[in-house]
């Protein structure tokens, strides 16, 4: 089939359909049988290093700094007081940040790479008790626990397991530092140079953010969204704080639970270190939800309520202790529910408008235009793209069994009522115009128009856009695609949104690739002028290596390859030396 060898493949809008079939193809024979990637997500180790990366090809030195990446790790824990423990769902690995130097030197660039766990304290709480206490994705409670101990520890914060997302130079939170001679790495990374950052966080879709040392990675401690404002008191938030690109003011949204669950946005400026609560939302007709991102603009914030809505008012998670078993069924006659929120002028929440149902976990970019009607009276239309699901299938689609076909199970269950025919990802665009006056109506009886869809895998998931593009009008946005091949993403795709072209980088057989990060050359004024990172597992050979392909073409220009595997984690960022 056209895109299933390895390449750059230059596609047009003429072959979405054609390449959109060939995923369906391609499952059906379960091609995924010969794409071993059990490398990439079990047996797992840890590398304090630093270890020097053996280059192939070139990086070029303008991209210095350090490549943070964090994810599932370890999988499995061996010797607890009940035998080994399991992780089930591939979220519920317990986190590992990785650590990549690109150090340029007289000859030529230089990569070393460490990583340390950051779930040591769960993993002793573990082996202790033989079960987890606290909060998970997927992994069920153990049927032998009592309620009191279910109650006591749903959200333990000692227990957290920040494996999602990096946060760098947060504003409004205590900074700790470590002493330099207790670093391993020294304090300025192996080779002398220093990250340009003030702090290191990792997150996820609770309301906790856990502090690491930017040079040895070693956990420094927890912040909780309560402690920027007493009244971000709810259990649940959101792994993607979105940043103003040219302010850094940070942005998120705390939920929650109760006979009327809350939610409340809010902004913590950059510069005054101050947070301020942008809106408080409280209505039966807004429901609590799972939701892993949401959306910035020049002027608003705006969350998308997807149809993964908790059960029990969101209090079923105290019963259920894992996100998966604690919402409702996927219903398909529910609608996504918007809120637009008034970031600038104090206005709280001014619009809301609904679209057909859907699930998804990453927005893209959304942005604003101004457009006169017939009369030549003045508008605001507001953009929002994301990638979007049919359903609700997906997530359990990473369960470990799933991902790595133990006893068959990928077939199981994708093959089940043909779910793999409606679990693809669609970059989709929705276009909502404003309302002149602010409409805070919770009816959500205004709609948005669809005025883009672009399916697999000409776009895809883990998506990275230039990032001074956030939150205006931009045009390429970079992804993990999906060809059918394997049973996670197999291929990289650059997607052009103005034209509908794709180029798609493919490896050779058993080559996942991970997220890709986009790193600007500097003072470049093309918006595709840099370069891709992604970190490439070699399920074959059980080893990895970090890619680095030209942003305009796709096409590669060096490797920094390490001889044994590293995690196929979810998120990243580069920063610069200072």
């Amino acid at each position: 089939m056209a895109l299933n060898g390895p390449g750059v493949y230059h596609r047009t809008r003429e072959h979405e359909e054609e390449d959109a079939s060939n995923i369906f193809k391609n499952i059906s024979a379960e091609s995924w049988k010969s794409w071993p990637n059990e490398a990439a997500f079990d047996r797992l180790e840890e590398h304090r290093g630093p270890l020097r990366l053996t280059l192939k090809g070139s990086i070029p030195s303008w991209a210095a700094g350090t490549l943070y990446r964090t994810g599932p790790g370890q999988s499995r824990i061996e010797d607890t007081s009940r035998g080994t423990h399991f992780t089930t769902h591939w979220f519920d690995g317990f986190a590992q940040t990785h650590r990549f130097d690109i150090v340029p030197s007289d000859s030529e660039t230089q990569v070393w790479y460490s990583s340390r766990r950051q779930a040591d304290e769960w993993i002793a709480d573990v082996k202790k008790k033989g079960w987890r206490s606290g909060m998970t994705f997927g992994q069920k409670a153990d049927p032998c626990v009592g309620i009191f101990a279910k109650v006591m520890t749903v959200f333990e914060p000692k227990l957290g397991n920040h494996n999602v997302a990096l946060l760098a130079n947060v504003p409004g939170v205590l900074i700790e530092k470590k002493d330099e001679d207790q670093t391993t790495n020294g304090i300025n990374g192996p080779l002398g140079h220093r990250v340009n950052a003030s702090n290191l966080y990792v997150s996820t879709d609770y309301t906790g953010i856990r502090q690491i040392d930017p040079s040895t990675l070693e956990p420094l401690g927890e912040t909780l969204q309560s402690h920027l404002h007493p009244s971000l008191s709810g259990p649940c938030s959101c792994s993607h704080a979105q940043r103003d690109p040219d302010s850094g003011d940070l942005f998120n949204f705390n939920l929650a639970f109760g006979r009327v669950p809350t939610y409340r946005i809010f902004r913590v400026d950059a510069a005054s270190g101050k947070t301020e609560i942008l809106a408080t939302i409280s209505d039966p007709n807004v429901p609590p939800a799972y939701m892993h991102s949401f959306f910035l603009t020049e002027n608003h914030v705006v969350i998308c309520i997807p149809v993964s809505h908790y059960a029990w008012r969101g209090l079923k998670t105290q019963w259920e202790r894992n996100i998966i078993d604690s919402m409702k069924p996927f219903d398909k006659d529910r609608a996504c529910k918007w809120l637009v929120v008034d970031r600038r002028h104090g206005k709280g929440l001014v619009a809301t408008f609904s679209t057909p149902a859907a699930f998804f976990f990453h927005s893209i970019n959304a942005f604003e235009k101004k457009v006169k009607d017939e009369d030549g009276n003045e508008h605001t239309n507001l953009f929002f793209d994301f990638v979007k699901y049919e359903n609700m299938d997906i997530i359990k689609g990473f369960y470990y069994d799933v991902i790595m076909d133990r006893h068959d199970a990928a077939k199981k269950y994708w093959f089940k009522n043909d779910r793999y025919k409606h679990s693809t990802p669609t970059l989709t665009r929705y276009r909502f115009t404003l309302p002149p006056i602010p409409t805070p109506d919770t009816t959500f009886s205004a709609n948005a128009d669809q005025v883009l869809a672009i399916p697999s895998p000409h776009a895809g998931e883990l998506p990275s856009i230039h990032p001074l593009r956030n939150g205006k009008p931009y045009r390429y946005v970079y992804s993990a695609a999906l060809r059918g091949l394997t049973t996670v993403v197999d291929a990289l795709v650059k997607t052009d949104l103005e034209t509908g072209d794709a180029l798609i980088w493919t490896g050779p057989e058993g080559h996942t690739p991970g997220e890709p990060v986009f790193v600007p050359r500097p003072e470049a004024e093309d918006e595709d002028d840099g370069i891709i990172f992604s970190l490439i597992v070699d399920g074959v050979a059980e080893t990895a290596y970090i890619l680095c392909l030209n942003g305009k073409t796709m096409e590669e220009m060096g490797r920094a390859e390490a001889d044994f595997a590293i995690g196929q984690g979810f998120h990243g960022i580069h920063l610069p030396y200072a």
